[in-house]
């Protein structure tokens, strides 16, 4: 122990130290309770908790064929070939490239640039969007594989053009928040309609010319051309090994809250599912098998990303008009999806303003994030985004950027294990879907269900979303019947004079186009009012943050002594002071304690307070504290 506070001491006391505002460094601003080591310790934990996403991804976007499908759109026995199985199989070793390449660049430059504790990588949910419904499997969708990668790139720019404007934070904000819930809960439906399906997932369910649904989990010589089981149902080997490993194991480790639960799931089905001889085997004894066993067996390999590489359709004159809805789509779901994450995220974190409802380089967080989605579109992958697994690493104790450029250095290590990334089965991944699914509908428990006004909206995008296997049409489902509701209501209460209303209007969810979020960026204040030095924050511009220290003193009638180095803001004969640092805070403390025993000003209703933000410790005017709760 040790070795390691003088580790984390030494440090804190360098530049790199002062630069993430570590507990030690000096910075006016430093985190407390923040050292090195825990903020190495939760970068890892981060990864550990997420890194299932570069199988998953790889696993949901090779089902769309990339490049393979073109020329042979429509064609079912080309898709049955042995040639179009090994292409799309080093698609899927290209996707794992690139999704570790993006978690890589993208949470790495967000630690750096921000000093924010938050993670990126391609997101889970969009990227069932951008295979099933833009792109489709096999390339059965509306648009193709590369003119999707287009609308993904131009959708970066745009984002990032909107995040210098401030309209990114104020587009999600408009939105009513019960729909702004379903949806996300509604994404984890999606996600697990997805793991128990055959193509991601366990091969629990399938569709059914009778029905939308039918149950599943059939051997392949079982299956017809649809997919739909004829016999031998609930009998595959695949289906219980996913299911009792890949599901029950990650929820049993869930319960006692062991850490990278999902991951230990994933490496138990991949484990089972390795030996060649084995009845649940990734590896079969075929053309395509032998191929995927000779690439796993390098275990260590750099593999460059061939086929997805800038694959982008630069030509748009041969369908406009899908691009434009793609990217119309892309830019809707991303708004809520990219936004609503990362701002929960820097909350959680305890980064935001309660005053501002903004929080420290919020500009640059959501261009870095808008950055790594035209990037990743380069590569060949779907949007990325703030990843709510940056949670895991915020509870171990991560505060600063520290944390996420060390998972983006994890991202960087498993660039050189593809082999085994790759070589993860659907039935393995398919767990992991299934239960971040299971944790995107505990918000659901934040709607309004007390008013129908807002409930059934909510309740509409809730499930249109993984029955109309569409983000977009689940979204646009809620909004349409959200504004009905209430427009009618509005109309026949300004008809009647108010005499009819609904009955539990009281209870309504309040909503506005005016949001807590500031009106304009504070680079763009700069600018207007003619600062030379605009794009940088002035030292004491802007009210206090909350992740500022900041101690108060108030006293009646008591002047700051000499070493009170503070803002002073007198309100009748009552006086708070802030001071910057927390020595200077004890010297107040000191000084206190010298004026009320030489008698040198009246002390009668003065106080002492300390804390962060809207937390802070109040005294009882003799400098000891007492915590006061934190006011949201």
């Amino acid at each position: 122990m040790g070795f390691w506070k003088a580790f984390d001491d030494a440090i804190a006391a360098s530049p790199v130290g002062w630069f993430f505002r570590l507990e030690g460094s000096g910075h006016l601003k430093a985190w407390p309770d923040t050292r090195f080591s825990v903020e190495v310790r939760a970068g890892i934990s981060t990864f550990m908790t997420m890194c299932y996403v570069i199988a998953a991804n790889a696993s949901i976007l090779a089902e769309t064929g990339g490049p393979c499908v073109k020329g042979h759109i429509g064609d079912t026995d080309y898709f049955q070939t042995d040639e179009f199985k090994q292409c799309v199989f080093v698609v899927k070793k290209d996707m794992v490239t690139a999704t570790a390449v993006v978690g890589c660049l993208g949470s790495f430059f967000m630690g750096l640039l921000t000093n924010l504790p938050i993670a990126i990588a391609p997101g889970m949910g969009l990227n069932a969007y951008f295979a099933y419904q833009v792109v489709g499997v096999n390339g059965s969708g509306s648009v193709s594989y590369e003119l999707a990668l287009l609308a993904v790139f131009i959708e970066g720019f745009i984002f990032i053009a909107l995040s210098l404007l401030g309209l990114r934070q104020w587009l999600a904000q408009i939105i009513p928040s019960s729909i702004k819930i379903a949806c996300g809960a509604g994404i984890g439906l999606f996600l697990t309609l997805v793991g128990l399906g055959y193509e991601a997932g366990i091969g629990a369910v399938t569709g059914s010319p009778a029905t939308p649904l039918t149950i599943a989990g059939c051997l392949p010589q079982y299956r017809d051309s649809y997919g739909m089981c004829t016999s031998h149902t609930m009998q595959s080997p695949t289906l219980w090994i996913g299911f009792m490993c890949g599901v029950v194991l990650t929820a049993f480790l869930m319960m006692y809250r062991v850490k990278s639960a999902m991951v230990i799931g994933i490496l138990v089905v991949s484990a089972f599912s390795w030996p060649r001889n084995s009845d649940f085997t990734y590896f079969p004894h075929t053309t395509d098998g032998d191929a995927r066993f000779g690439f796993f067996k390098q275990v260590v390999a750099f593999h460059p990303i061939t086929k997805t590489l800038n694959a982008i359709q630069w030509d748009v004159h041969s369908m406009p008009k899908e691009l434009a809805m793609v990217i119309f789509t892309l830019l809707y779901v991303d708004i809520l999806d990219c936004t609503g994450t990362l701002y929960s995220m820097a909350r959680f974190s305890g980064a935001v303003n309660p005053e501002t409802g903004d929080f420290d380089r919020s500009t640059i967080a959501y261009s870095v994030d808008a950055a790594a989605i035209s990037i990743g579109a380069l590569l060949g992958t779907s949007p990325a985004v703030a990843y709510i697994e940056s949670g895991a690493g915020i509870v171990e104790g991560g505060r600063t950027g520290l944390t996420s450029m060390v998972t983006g250095i994890c991202f960087f290590i498993s660039i050189f294990f593809a082999p085994i990334f790759a070589s993860i089965p659907p039935w393995a991944t398919g767990g992991a879907l299934i239960m971040v699914g299971c944790m995107m509908m505990r918000g659901t428990l934040a709607i309004n269900w007390r008013y129908p006004g807002d409930a059934i909206p909510a309740f509409v995008t809730l499930v249109f979303i993984p029955f109309s296997y569409s983000i977009a049409y689940g979204l646009i489902a809620g909004v349409l019947v959200y504004t009905t509701l209430n427009v009618s209501a509005w109309i026949l209460k300004k008809v009647s004079g108010g005499k009819i209303v609904p009955v539990d209007e009281d209870v309504k969810e309040y909503w506005s186009y005016k949001t807590e979020m500031n009106s304009n960026p504070a680079w763009i204040v700069r600018l207007v009012s003619g600062e030379k030095r605009w794009w940088r924050k002035g030292e004491k511009q802007g009210m206090a943050m909350q992740d500022e220290d900041r101690f108060e003193l108030q006293r009646p009638g008591v002047s700051p002594g000499p070493s009170e180095q503070a803002a002073s803001m007198g309100m009748g004969k009552e006086q708070t002071t802030v001071y910057e640092t927390e020595s200077r805070y004890e010297e107040a403390i000191s000084h206190r304690s010298d004026v009320m025993s030489e008698g040198k000003g009246s002390t009668q209703g003065g106080s002492l307070r300390y804390g962060r933000g809207s937390e802070a410790g109040m005294s009882d005017g003799k400098g000891s504290l007492r915590y006061t709760e934190r006011r949201h």
